[in-house]
């Protein structure tokens, strides 16, 4: 009954699922195993390869799987998540191998089951083989990891973590506000640490100042860390390998550079726009791309735009950035900077009232790293008084920030600055020319004209060539409407408010 149970319950779990979901977070889960089959419910050992994975499985899936099941029974089925343990040099070994089940979402009443049970009764395997349900991508880049990771050479004595991996701690995916703007982000980072190697590889990151990449490619090499902490896992900026280069390229000993970078696991590098012009650069970080890919180890770089957009980069390198995942991160909406306020205030031992940060964020729009500093002065400013937190002691500690947002901005300027940007004349913004190379960048400076300036509608209007306050109206509609679903168009915003702002 219990092999009918589960195989039944993955099939409703493929048909509700995501085809992506299923197939990397379910079906690459080995076979589960009976624990107690009785009138009052069942329990069912499920292990998982790595504490990432469980941990993830527990928050995201595990009450879906458990309702799944305990409706097809029509009784109640309870998971028992434990972690899959490794013997030393060998593979995973499970409580068979090994004798021993770490418990981690257990109670009392099944580790006592544990200890009375002769020997767990397997399941059937998750999904039957071939079942067009359940593509074979996903499970069989997880089945391969093993073999891969135990017939790499011996490691050599490691250096000390501090300065082996050159990574934050405290930058972690718990530390991460999450939200739409870096939702796709986000997930993809998470994929990548539970299992470096098989997907999304390399993954790309782009994204302007200050929206929190490093923060993410960080948080990839800290979950990895925790789960395998014997992992060589690299943390640097562009400009570190660059000079890296330079100074092996001067002392002649190419083998040393090759030595440190072709051995890792997973190399996190920030910046990748640095390599620009840099043609032995990209030569020796084009040979590590390689040997590390050839390997299956991971690939994280970040950079301030997209690939293709990268100038003075080889073809042959941006077309490899771009053959694994590419995503960007784009500047925090007014829900998630109140949300970044909040959590960083509470990081701080401080509580920050809702109100205070909305009005913050409302006027600290750029970048993540502004917003930290502007809470960084308000806290400031509450300790030294010895004041609660409250909008006025807010505004009186943000007023020389407050004084420049709120410095007048022309239309003038706005539309130069589009102009510049698109690469069109200023006359064209208050011309009667409708192509849409013109009409576009137009729309767009009408747009952040009601956005940055107190001028009304009409007065937009009559500033771009005397046109209605309707048709400013729709551009501002259409501008923002597309800015919400269009990450390209929302990055390039973001340029020209950052650029009128400084």
């Amino acid at each position: 009954m219990t092999d009918d149970l589960w195989q039944a319950g993955c099939e409703r779990l493929a048909a509700a699922l995501p085809e992506q979901q299923f197939n990397t977070w379910i079906r690459p889960l080995p076979p589960a195993e009976c624990v107690s089959d009785g009138p009052d419910g069942v329990v069912l050992c499920l292990k998982a390869p790595n504490r990432f994975k469980l941990d993830w499985i527990r928050s995201q899936y595990a009450g879906r799987i458990e309702q799944a099941l305990s409706d097809i029974a029509g009784k109640p089925v309870r998971l028992d998540l434990v972690l899959a343990l490794r013997e030393a040099g060998g593979p995973e070994a499970g409580p068979r191998a090994s004798g021993v089940v770490l418990q981690t979402a257990s109670t009392a009443g099944t580790a006592a089951a544990h200890a009375t049970t002769a020997g767990p009764r397997p399941l059937a395997a998750l999904l039957p083989a071939g079942s067009p349900s359940a593509p074979a991508l996903a499970g069989s880049a997880v089945a391969e990891a093993e073999p891969a990771a135990s017939a790499r050479e011996p490691r050599a004595p490691a250096a000390p973590a501090a300065t082996r991996h050159k990574l934050n701690p405290a930058l972690t995916f718990d530390t991460l506000v999450a939200g739409r703007a870096n939702q796709m982000a986000r997930t993809a980072a998470l994929h990548v640490a539970g299992a470096p190697g098989q997907m999304y590889n390399p993954l790309f990151i782009y994204g302007g100042v200050g929206l929190g990449k490093t923060h993410l490619v960080h948080a990839v090499g800290n979950a990895l860390l925790k789960d395998r902490p014997d992992a060589r896992v690299l943390y640097l900026h562009a400009e570190q390998f660059i000079s890296d280069v330079v100074r092996n390229y001067q002392r002649k000993t190419f083998d040393e550079l090759k030595a440190k970078y072709h051995s890792l696991d997973l190399l996190l590098i920030d910046d990748v726009q640095f390599f620009a012009g840099k043609e032995r650069t990209q030569e020796e970080f084009f040979n590590a791309f390689e040997a590390l890919l050839a390997k299956r180890a991971h690939i994280i770089m970040t950079s301030d735009t997209y690939p293709k957009g990268l100038p003075d980069i080889d073809e042959r390198l941006t077309s490899r950035f771009d053959a694994g995942l590419t995503v960007a991160i784009e500047p925090p909406e007014l829900e998630m900077r109140v949300a970044i306020l909040i959590a960083k205030a509470r990081a701080e031992g401080a509580e920050m009232p809702e109100d205070v940060a909305f009005f913050i964020a409302k006027n600290v729009r750029a970048n993540v790293r502004e917003l930290e500093g502007a809470l960084r002065k308000v806290l400031a400013y509450a300790r030294f008084s010895h004041k609660d937190i409250h909008i006025a002691l807010a505004r009186e500690a943000l007023r020389d920030l407050l004084s420049i947002q709120n410095r007048q901005i022309s239309v003038e300027n706005i539309q130069k600055t589009v102009a510049d940007f698109y690469k069109i004349k200023v006359a064209d913004m208050y011309s009667k020319k409708r192509p849409a190379s013109i009409a576009r960048p137009r729309q767009i400076a009408m747009y952040l004209a009601k956005d940055m300036t107190k001028k009304s509608l009409p007065e937009i209007g009559e500033l771009f060539g005397g046109r209605d306050h309707t048709t400013v109206l729709h551009a501002v509609r259409k501008i923002g409407e597309e800015r919400s679903r269009n990450s390209e168009l929302n990055q390039q915003l973001h340029v020209l408010e950052q650029t009128l702002k400084a």
